[in-house]
């Protein structure tokens, strides 16, 4: 193994925490509904379909934003603006304080140095814009442990489909089958980097694992 490759959200970056903060925080600057854990399970839902369809090309990364909005300020009570300007000025308000609340899991700095210290060269791939991305590795202490970051927007290409995997291969200056990939979803993370060459390893949480153990066992 001469490279390991990790994913960002939910992986290295605690994304879930960091979203739920962030709404903690701008919910109530709203004078919505109290928001319970229940609202907090249907913004991720909201969240996952509408940057599913800004991967698959139906929506812009800012419409898929507004798509977000348009499914969860009904659920809080607070009335849909009728314009697209209406939606982004609502969304500022959860962007200015998403940066707030961004934080590293525990584990991502000691798999870090435990793969530097194999003498491997690492590698983020991420479905995601290249300036936030950037910009949350930076926020969390990662940016500069880490040789090559590979976002779908910068690729052209998202998780699973091959060519996202083999063009962050081809950047770290290594042949699939010398790369690790680690993530926290199995189709994305773990079966399309299998299917493109790569070493691949689900990062499973709830059942206890870490990224640590995963990188001392690749």
């Amino acid at each position: 193994m001469k490279a390991v490759i990790f994913d960002l959200d939910d992986t290295l970056f605690d994304h879930s925490s960091s979203i739920t903060a962030t709404l903690r925080a701008w919910v109530p600057t709203l004078g919505a509904a109290e928001l319970t854990d229940e609202l907090i399970a249907q913004w991720f839902v909201a969240e996952h379909r509408n940057f599913e369809l800004w991967l698959a090309g139906e929506l812009s990364h800012q419409g898929q934003r507004r798509g977000r909005l348009r499914d969860f300020l009904p659920l809080i009570g607070y009335p849909v603006p009728a314009t697209d300007a209406g939606l982004d000025e609502i969304f500022a308000g959860f962007i200015e304080r998403y940066p707030q609340h961004w934080t590293a899991f525990p584990d991502a700095l000691p798999a870090l140095e435990v793969a530097k210290s194999n003498g491997w060269r690492i590698g983020v791939l991420t479905n995601g814009v290249v300036q936030q991305q950037n910009a949350k590795l930076a926020a969390i202490g990662l940016a500069d442990r880490i040789d090559v970051v590979a976002t779908s927007e910068g690729l052209g290409f998202s998780k699973p489909a091959p060519e996202s995997y083999l063009l962050t291969c081809e950047a770290l200056g290594v042949d699939p089958s010398e790369a690790l990939m680690i993530g926290d979803n199995l189709e994305k993370d773990v079966i399309g980097a299998r299917a493109a060459g790569l070493s691949a390893e689900h990062l499973d949480r709830a059942a206890g694992i870490t990224l640590t153990q995963l990188v001392r066992a690749g």
